[in-house]
């Protein structure tokens, strides 16, 4: 699967056309209520944030785990960037309604779309919007080794693209510390936050990826020739 095909499964919500409904999921409790409402408040008062991240890939299948770190920018309305730093530097923009993947090893600059209407709410409360309650059903879980306070949150709708998502908050401001996606076949996407800041005037120029001459531009969103 392509850097660009990676990013789309991501965000984009399933389509509600087929979509069958799950076992009726338990409501979740007066304090968790509390505090996903909190985290979206959160969420809703941040203009734009920043952060450094650690991603750990756990792939079920093959039994090995591959370790990448980067940073990451939001910023609202809908614009997020990922540099990627190691093992191998690579880009994803999302800015408005398109999106890009930058591989400067391939030295190929991959776009596509993603309407906002698709984009799930497991990623728009980052910008505010979007409402989990709806999406999800969501519990506390016990966490040991958590420094904050773990939610499991299960897609109230059949979902292909993963089981559950987990998210790690800080019980002081409800800021999502470290998310986990579960797939389908159990493989684990885990992703550390540091050094947060919120709101620091983060500009639009930091969405526009600058790649260098002679570097193959492949379209996504082009149809195929028949």
């Amino acid at each position: 699967m392509g850097l660009l095909s990676l990013l789309l499964v991501w965000l984009a919500a399933s389509p509600d056309a087929g979509a069958t409904a799950a076992p009726r999921p338990a409501e979740p409790t007066a304090d968790v209520r509390v505090l996903v409402e909190r985290m979206q408040a959160f969420y809703e008062r941040t203009q734009d944030f920043t952060a450094s991240f650690r991603q750990d890939y756990a792939y079920k299948t093959f039994g090995r785990t591959v370790t990448s770190t980067g940073t990451v920018a939001f910023k609202k309305p809908a614009q997020m960037r990922w540099d990627y730093l190691t093992p191998s530097k690579r880009s994803f923009v999302l800015s408005g309604e398109k999106v890009y993947a930058w591989d400067p090893t391939a030295q190929t600059l991959t776009k596509g779309a993603l309407p906002a209407s698709q984009l799930s709410s497991s990623v728009t409360f980052l910008w505010g919007r979007g409402h989990l309650l709806e999406e999800f059903s969501i519990v506390r879980a016990p966490c040991p080794d958590c420094q904050g306070v773990l939610l499991v949150l299960t897609p109230r709708k059949t979902e292909t693209r993963f089981r559950e998502l987990r998210l790690e908050l800080d019980p002081k401001t409800a800021q999502v510390r470290r998310s986990v996606v579960l797939d389908p076949d159990g493989s684990e996407n885990s992703i550390v936050f540091s050094d947060l800041r919120t709101n620091t005037g983060v500009t639009k120029e930091r969405f526009i990826l600058e790649v260098p001459d002679g570097t193959q531009v492949l379209d996504a969103s082009a149809p195929s020739a028949p």
